[in-house]
């Protein structure tokens, strides 16, 4: 079994954002030169999470915020009592902190409009992004 672990750092700005990590974990897949295999991304955080989902429409990502926020609003939660962050919690354990993707030709094998995303719950923090690439 071949492969390579690689850890990206991501440093965000806002309280609540989605930032897209395609072109990072595209690296790692290419310079894994696994011909077929999986690629995970895990972050390290339990409040923030890793999505795949539309990437071309930036609108997307606002939107995505934005119903997070409707979802899951500020300051109405138990675990507030001791981090006030509950909300992030909540928004991170609903998304997930992973995602999986199939590598062929130490390429991801992402459909024409998906991308890879963190999506930050309780920034602006700098967070670990785990790439893990096994053939």
């Amino acid at each position: 079994m071949s492969g390579m672990q690689q850890t990206v750092r991501v440093r965000t700005r806002e309280r609540l954002e989605v930032i897209d990590l395609t072109p990072q974990v595209s690296e790692v897949v290419k310079a894994s030169a696994v011909e077929e295999g999986l690629c995970t991304v895990f972050v390290r955080h339990a409040t923030a999470a890793i999505v795949i989902n539309e990437n071309a429409d930036r609108g997307f990502r606002l939107d995505l915020v934005n119903a997070l926020a409707k979802l899951f609003p500020e300051g109405v939660w138990e675990h507030d009592r001791i981090d006030d962050n509950g909300a992030a919690h909540l928004k991170a354990a609903v998304l997930g902190p992973s995602e999986m993707i199939p590598v062929r030709g130490a390429r991801l094998l992402l459909g024409t409009w998906q991308g890879i995303a963190l999506v930050e719950c309780d920034g602006p923090r700098e967070r670990e992004v785990i790439v893990d690439v096994r053939g």
